[in-house]
């Protein structure tokens, strides 16, 4: 796992005030009592309390959520490690991977992780597999018996997590351990934090038929002093064809790395590769046919069992390179690489309807932070 950031002696508390005072954040009464439960967690920590309650920081894109979850983490002066939870699940199961064989493999590498670290913050908490459902309530449990601290952002509240999943029941350990162990606060309000403040740093176009590719430019201005590397790049031990990739800069169409077999594993390792990337061609993501289907209700496909037949919801042909947008998108975020993209329709068109708007609100919204100057230290 990634390892732990550098601690600076600034709480909370006081990284809010500076936001507000000089850097021109916008006040906000959801963000304050965020800022009240992370504070006294941080608080707590600093004095050496056992097991003070973890925050779990939930509400709509762009609420400041992961901002401020990343101030409290920087100021904390116990070990602490901060992952994206998808991330960190890929740890997981690597990790109970190499203890086949291990009595109780959960438990163990509960207690390697809280031997290693006070604090755990997860960026990010959303749950849609049923791997991932199965094995989380064991897993919190184990870790707040050890006395590790989770603070975590999602987008939903606990109870609204794998909502609509397969065998939920699995997963309702997991929301009575953050329940109880956890403070839950909610930053409600409509304001989306993301879209100021800062000048505007332009990184989409809406392609223009018959007219070069403003990418070019972009490439060339990005790249200077660098050079051309030739050929393609590879990316999980596959060939991706490229536009032109210099030492620090990919240049790709859609196709190449949305519609091709990547993983989110792969977008990790092009965000160590490159700190720009630049994608053309992107289409307008909710079109195409929707394909309907039918999933049984376990995972004994061969015949009907108990819980009975179960519809899917309609999808189209395209998302599944929708869902690698959205992984890329999330990485690059994540990672602070500004994404410079090139598409068939204007930013709040590329996904309108769908069995994947709710995922792709935050990708609009970490889209149109990318827009900002302030982004990747542009």
């Amino acid at each position: 796992m990634a390892s732990t950031v550098q601690p600076s002696p600034v709480g909370p508390e006081a990284a809010y005030r500076e936001a507000l005072e000089r850097h021109g954040f916008v006040e906000d009464p959801a963000q304050w009592r965020a800022v009240a439960a992370l504070g006294a967690t941080h608080r707590a920590l600093a004095r050496g309390e056992p097991a003070p309650d973890g925050v779990y920081l939930w509400g709509s894109v762009g609420r400041g959520k992961t901002w401020l979850m990343d101030r409290f983490h920087a100021g904390l002066t116990v070990p602490a490690r901060r992952l994206h939870f998808h991330h960190f699940m890929r740890w997981v199961h690597r990790r109970q991977f190499q203890l086949s064989g291990t009595p109780d493999p959960l438990c163990h590498l509960a207690a390697e992780l809280a031997d290693e670290v006070r604090v755990l913050c997860l960026d990010e908490l959303f749950v849609n597999d049923i791997a991932d459902a199965m094995l989380l309530g064991r897993l919190f449990e184990a870790l707040f018996e050890r006395g590790l601290v989770l603070v975590a952002t999602s987008n939903q509240a606990p109870e609204q997590l794998y909502a609509d999943g397969f065998n939920r029941e699995r997963f309702l350990p997991a929301i009575d351990a953050i329940n109880r162990h956890m403070g839950v606060v909610h930053l409600d309000g409509d304001e989306d934090h993301r879209r100021h403040p800062g000048a505007g740093q332009r990184r989409y176009w809406v392609r223009e038929p018959g007219q070069p590719t403003p990418l070019a430019a972009v490439f060339d201005t990005l790249s200077a002093g660098q050079g051309r590397v030739p050929g393609p790049v590879e990316i999980g031990h596959r060939s991706i064809p490229v536009e032109a990739r210099s030492e620090t800069v990919l240049w790709c169409r859609f196709a190449s790395l949305c519609e091709a077999p990547l993983s989110a594993l792969d977008f990790i390792d092009l965000c160590d590769r490159f700190r720009h990337v630049l994608i053309g061609e992107v289409p307008r993501l909710d079109g195409g046919p929707a394909l309907g289907g039918i999933a049984r209700g376990t995972e004994d496909a061969s015949r009907r069992v108990a819980t009975g037949d179960r519809e899917l919801p309609a999808l189209t042909r395209q998302d599944d390179g929708v869902r690698r947008f959205i992984a890329l998108v999330d990485e690059c975020y994540d990672r602070g690489v500004p994404l410079y993209l090139e598409a068939e329709v204007p930013l709040e068109g590329l996904y309108r309807v769908g069995h994947l708007s709710f995922p792709f609100r935050r990708t609009l919204s970490r889209l149109g932070e990318m827009q900002l100057a302030r982004f990747g230290g542009a």
